[in-house]
């Protein structure tokens, strides 16, 4: 069973000296990843993950995840080698399909399908093997789709797995919580294509909230209320929510590298101090 990883994806890294004190703040808490998104309205991600490495010594660094639509693959592959080789070679880049219609449309970008899309990952993929040095970063891709993960199965050092599905309609990139039974097939599903390739890749979970309290239904029924989809006990099993007390946090995502195999956990920025006390209580 593979050791754990914790990483934080931050939202908004703010000036210089605010972004470099949440990189030796998420260091000092003892996260091992310190990750940037890829979006319009926050800042560019490779001079963000530059700035990460020069404030933070030990963690790795990278994008969670690129839009792989926003870049030409080999303007990309010139950055990531450059972003590589001045990280000291801690780069962890991430990829994605891009999902926020709304985004493309700013940029003047065809939204095109997921066929589509996922057709300019796979060649962006292709490219950045034909152009990358050894040792190349580690690659993880993101997505849920057979045809992602299949990909991913093939390509990548790490497997992301989102938990989310689109709102039907929504051009915002607005998503939904997916339940655990969704989860179990996708993984399963992943897992069969791992075989097929005979590789043995990293499963990530990107955790969307961490609710520390001490009446677990109660939580989950605040949050159950918002949604029209999940029940309470559907929330409690939710793979990408962690609900209860440190500890009780902590058994579930022990719980649930054994279930998925979800070794590596990211938590997004606002959940960073209140995520550290389970990491904590995992690495005991």
């Amino acid at each position: 069973m593979r050791e754990f990883r914790f990483g934080v994806n931050f939202l908004s890294p703010g000036s210089a000296d605010e972004w470099a004190a949440k990189c030796r703040r998420a260091e000092s808490l003892g996260y091992d990843v310190l990750l940037v998104p890829d979006h319009l309205e926050l800042p560019a991600p490779f001079p963000s993950v530059l700035a990460a490495a020069q404030a933070a010594e030990r963690p790795r660094v990278g994008t969670f995840v690129l839009n792989a639509a926003f870049w030409n693959p080999v303007l990309l592959a010139r950055d990531v080698v450059s972003t590589a080789q001045l990280t000291g070679g801690r780069l962890e880049l991430g990829l994605g399909t891009g999902y926020v219609r709304d985004e493309f449309e700013e940029a003047g970008i065809e939204f095109g399908t997921p066929r589509t899309r996922v057709d300019h990952l796979e060649k962006t993929l292709t490219e950045l093997r034909r152009l990358l040095p050894e040792p190349r970063p580690t690659i993880l891709l993101g997505g849920s789709g057979n045809r992602m993960l299949r990909l991913a199965a093939r390509h990548a050092d790490i497997i992301a797995f989102t938990g989310g599905e689109p709102v039907p309609g929504a051009t915002d990139g607005s998503m939904r919580l997916s339940s655990a039974e969704t989860v179990d097939e996708r993984v399963a599903a992943a897992r069969r294509f791992v075989a097929e390739y005979a590789r043995d890749p990293e499963f990530n979970i990107l955790i969307q909230q961490v609710v520390e309290t001490t009446d677990r239904k109660a939580a989950a029924g605040e949050i159950a209320a918002q949604m029209d989809h999940l029940s309470v006990d559907e929330v409690l099993e939710a793979p990408t929510l962690l609900i209860g007390t440190p500890a009780e946090m902590a058994d579930q995502v022990r719980e649930r590298r054994e279930r998925y195999g979800f070794s590596y956990v990211t938590v997004l920025e606002p959940a960073m101090e209140g995520f550290a006390k389970v990491l904590a209580e995992v690495r005991g």
